[in-house]
């Protein structure tokens, strides 16, 4: 059985994932520049797990680096990918946003 995916904000920034907003990928980017900064990232994942498996602090701190500079390239991570000034929300409960009210109409019965 498939989940379904998580919702988008309608404004299309965020996913919410277990009520906190996560910011969605700059959609600006070309495919094949989406394509090799999610492998860089997939790679950077796996050599998280890999160091923290062998229990090795400092691969684990450049491997961590690494997501870091692949989300932030996607724009995950850094400043937002957005031009009109808006506020980031990136990480904030739902509830706790302006897209509150979006959110609890998503889940009300």
């Amino acid at each position: 059985m498939t989940s379904a995916p998580p919702p988008t904000t309608p404004d299309g920034r965020y996913l919410v994932v277990k009520g906190r907003l996560w910011r969605r990928s700059n959609p600006a980017l070309g495919p094949r520049q989406r394509e090799l900064l999610v492998a860089a990232l997939m790679r950077a994942r796996a050599d998280v797990g890999r160091a923290k498996r062998a229990k090795d602090a400092s691969a684990e701190r450049l491997a961590r680096a690494r997501v870091h500079r692949a989300k932030v390239g996607l724009g995950e991570r850094g400043p937002p990918w957005w031009t009109d000034g808006a506020r980031d929300f990136n990480r904030h409960l739902v509830h706790n946003t302006p897209y509150a009210a979006w959110f609890q109409a998503l889940v009300a019965p």
